[in-house]
């Protein structure tokens, strides 16, 4: 006998109780009409994740009661279906001098029109970009329910992370891990997940089943790639990445004695080999894509899920003919479409002839709206009116940061006009060196690539050159763009080294300092010079106030600038 289990690998939005609530019943009709008997949601589905500080309001936690009482009721007739959803639950509960929490992040088993078992997530993340302890009591007790015969134990997310929760499922009866999930995306994370699930497999000997989240929420993405591991931790299936998608797993029951691994045939064997009973996963693979591929398939996603799931017709940016606005197109073109994408190309006295012809070829190439706006008018009446006081002066970085400024002023207003939002062009390292003008370049909407080095940027650009994934036309970069010494054309002859390490230094050492938490002795005895190390250290510590006041971008990395990195502005500390 063959027990069909369906993952609801969907894009839900936050606070869209109703919608997210019609998603789950679509897919579940459709499961149950195509034989699943089984279907799992991610964590949190009802709700979307993650709903921050939504969850401390009443009316939230109503509004996901009555979510769920729709789905219950629309599935009901659906005999012998159950249906995972996750939702938040509770409330705040009133002593005698205190108001106690008692919210908890839940996951309910409804069939026939009633919920069947319900279990509280027990390890509750509170690192990175989780922030669950600040809305969440943990639950204590295992969860274990009966489909078609399997008993199936049901964890949320992190408790896959932990020993305890599987085997305190195991040991109440489970033979099968169903795990519902959230879990943020960045480079590497999705083997990281596959590896871990592998030892919990290990350790308990049940097969598992991962339902992951797909989708775009803020400076977070989701990737999808549910995946099924077999009790001998051999991957099983695997759904596809940054995508929707019905994932099915086939789960047929063997009998099987441990010793030797003979089939059991005799009837009184199979009773007596109870605990050697086996559980078979099965279901389609899909492949795993490159870093590059993966990363742009998020970059990607999380523009379009930005821009649809906020209600923006379309997106501006300023286009220099330089790499960064260059991918930063690209991008918005893959996620969008090229008639929801509009450049503005706006040279100042010091932009070079071939900044101009590579802006207008690669505009060309995408097929977006472009305008040319020069900034020479504004430049020259803002010196005007600061001459008296700027008299007797050199110039420097603050005429440099006029011309940005007028830029950014530009962009916004077009913004203004017309609704599209401002998708601000700043790499990673850039952010981390304050290599970037408040109100300036950073004056926008969404920072696309806030959180991809600028070394890693030249190595996307490469990546969609050499590939169409979605067949807006080969070859949307003009390699000059990508081979050019990157420069911000605020000053005659003027290159980012000027001013910066190399850029393969420069990233390494932010990676290693920022990302990685390693001290600046400890950078220094990995072979860097000492002077580089200190610079760079430094230029991060006095650049925080200007991250504070970046948009919000999307990240990539296990430690991007966001709820990833809380440091202090007002800081005397030195290491």
């Amino acid at each position: 006998m063959t027990l069909k289990i369906c993952v609801a690998q969907l894009n839900y939005v936050v606070g869209d109780m109703a919608g997210n609530a019609q998603k789950i019943i679509a897919c579940a009709t459709q499961a149950y009409e195509d034989g699943a008997r089984l279907v799992l949601t991610p964590e949190l589905s009802l709700c979307g994740y993650a709903a921050e500080d939504l969850f401390l309001r009443p009316s939230f936690i109503k509004a996901c009661d009555d979510a769920l009482k729709t789905v219950s009721t629309a599935l009901s007739g659906l005999k012998g279906l159950h249906v995972v959803v996750g939702h938040p639950s509770g409330g705040d509960v009133r002593t005698r001098s205190v108001s106690v929490q008692r919210r908890f992040n839940m996951a309910s088993v409804v069939c026939e029109g009633l919920v069947v078992a319900a279990y509280a997530k027990r390890e509750l993340p509170n690192y990175q970009v989780f922030d669950e302890r600040r809305y969440f009591v943990a639950g204590d007790q295992p969860c274990v329910f009966d489909v078609a015969g399997t008993k199936v134990g049901l964890l949320i997310c992190e408790d896959a992370w932990f020993e305890a929760p599987a085997a305190d499922a195991k040991a109440a009866g489970a033979e099968l891990l169903a795990v519902i999930n959230a879990s943020p995306f960045h480079v590497g994370k999705g083997d990281e997940r596959e590896q871990t699930m592998r030892g919990r497999v290990q350790a308990t000997g049940l097969p598992l089943i991962y339902a992951h989240l797909v989708g775009g929420q803020d400076e977070v993405v989701f990737e999808g790639r549910s995946f099924a591991l077999n009790a001998n931790a051999t991957l099983a299936a695997r759904a596809p990445s940054f995508e929707e998608a019905s994932f099915v797993v086939n789960v047929t029951r063997g009998d099987v004695v441990s010793q030797g691994k003979r089939a059991v045939t005799d009837q009184a064997t199979r009773v007596s080999a109870q605990s050697c009973i086996s559980l078979h996963l099965s279901g389609d693979v899909a492949q795993d894509g490159s870093l590059e591929a993966d990363l742009w398939h998020a970059l990607v996603l999380g523009v379009r899920d930005y821009i649809r799931k906020n209600g923006f017709p379309g997106v501006l940016l300023g286009l220099s003919g330089g790499i960064d606005s260059a991918l930063v197109l690209a991008i918005a073109v893959d996620a969008l479409g090229a008639e929801r994408v509009r450049t503005v190309m706006m040279p100042s006295p010091y932009t070079a002839e071939i900044s101009w012809v590579d802006a207008r070829d690669m505009a060309q190439r995408m097929g977006v709206r472009y305008d040319e706006v020069s900034i020479v008018p504004e430049f020259e009446a803002f010196l005007g009116s600061l001459k008296a006081d700027f008299e007797g002066t050199q110039l420097d970085t603050t005429e440099e940061n006029i011309q940005a400024r007028i830029r950014g002023t530009l962009l916004m207003a077009l913004s203004n006009k017309f609704g599209a939002i401002v998708l601000t062009t700043g790499n990673k390292s850039e952010m981390a060196t304050g290599y970037c003008t408040l109100y300036g370049d950073m004056a926008g909407g969404f920072a696309v690539i806030k959180d991809v080095a600028k070394t890693l940027v030249f190595k996307l650009a490469r990546w969609r050159n050499a590939h169409d994934p979605y067949g807006t036309g080969a070859e949307p970069i003009p390699e000059r763009i990508i081979t050019r010494p990157p420069s911000a054309e605020l000053r005659p002859d003027q290159t980012d080294q000027d001013s910066l390490p190399p850029y393969e230094v420069l990233d390494e050492i932010v990676s290693r300092f920022m990302e990685n938490d390693q001290s600046s002795e400890d950078i220094v005895a990995a072979g860097f010079e000492r002077a580089e190390v200190e610079k760079v250290t430094r230029l991060i510590r006095i650049n925080e106030y200007k991250r504070r006041q970046s948009p919000v971008g999307i990240r990539v990395t296990h430690r991007s600038f966001g709820k990833d990195w809380r440091y202090p502005i007002t800081n005397q500390f030195r290491a």
